[in-house]
C-alpha cells in the first residue's frame, strides 16, 4: 500500500474510534483542544479562557466536559483524539504543507475548528486557510445560522466584546459537503470575554455573552 493511503487509512480509523467512542456516551471525554501553530503568533494567549467555557458549557447544558482543555499539534499522533480545536492569538500563523494536508483531512472528516481572532490575526490566518482549502471561501453567516440558536439566542449575531477597530463582529464559515467545518470569530475576540474577570475587567454581561456565544458554537458542533 503507498504510504499516503497508509497515512490516510491510519487517520480514517482514528476518527471512526473517536466517534464510535462519543456515540457510545462517553461524555467524560468532551472537552476543547487549543491549537498549537507555528509561525511566532501567540497560540497560548487567554490562558484561563478554555477552563472558563468549559466549566460554563458543563454548567449550563447536559455536557459533561473534561476538567480541564487540551493543547495539541496538528502534526501530533493526538490531533484525532480531539474532534473541536480552537486557536487564537494576535500574531502570525504558518502552516506547513505537511500541516495543511493533515488540516484538511481531520476537517473533512468529522473535526471542527473554531479559529478566534485576538486582534492581529486576520491576515495571516486568511492566508493558511486558503492554503488549506484553495477551493472553498470564507462566507459570512446570516444570523439565522443555527450557531447562534443552538442553546442561546443572538439574533443579532455574534456579541461585541473588545472594540479594537470598532468593526462589527463577523461570523465567517467553511463548508464541506454542506456542514460547517471552520468557523471564524472576526472582531469579536470571545476568547477575551472567557478569561478570568480580573484579566480584562469586562462588565459582567459582556462576559456571559461571550461564555454563552462559546456555548452555542461547542454545542452546535456536536449536532
Amino acid at each position: 500500500m503507498h504510504l499516503n493511503n497508509i497515512l490516510k487509512f491510519k487517520y480514517l480509523v482514528s476518527i471512526i474510534g473517536i466517534f464510535l467512542l462519543f456515540s457510545m456516551g462517553n461524555a467524560e471525554d468532551l472537552t476543547i483542544a487549543r491549537l498549537k501553530y507555528g509561525g511566532g503568533g501567540d497560540w497560548y494567549s487567554n490562558s484561563g479562557s478554555l477552563s472558563n467555557l468549559m466549566n460554563f458549557i458543563e454548567e449550563k447544558t447536559d455536557l459533561k466536559m473534561a476538567n480541564n482543555p487540551a493543547i495539541v499539534e496538528i502534526n501530533s499522533p493526538e490531533l484525532f483524539s480531539y474532534h473541536y480545536l480552537y486557536m487564537n492569538g494576535h500574531g502570525n500563523v504558518y502552516f506547513s504543507e505537511d500541516e495543511v494536508k493533515r488540516l484538511r483531512f481531520y476537517l473533512e472528516n468529522g473535526g471542527f475548528l473554531h479559529a478566534d481572532d485576538n486582534y492581529g490575526m486576520d491576515k495571516s490566518f486568511r492566508r493558511e486557510l486558503r492554503k488549506v482549502f484553495p477551493d472553498k471561501e470564507l462566507v459570512e453567516l446570516p444570523f439565522t445560522h443555527p450557531i447562534y440558536h443552538s442553546v442561546f439566542e443572538f439574533p443579532n449575531g455574534l456579541p461585541k466584546i473588545h472594540e479594537h477597530d470598532g468593526k462589527p463582529p463577523q461570523g465567517f464559515g467553511i463548508f464541506h459537503n454542506k456542514k460547517l467545518v471552520v468557523f471564524y470569530t472576526y472582531e469579536c475576540d470571545l476568547g477575551d470575554g472567557w478569561e478570568d474577570a480580573t484579566v480584562h475587567n469586562d462588565p459582567i454581561e459582556v462576559k456571559i455573552s461571550a461564555l454563552k456565544m462559546g456555548t452555542n458554537i461547542y454545542y452546535y458542533h456536536l449536532y
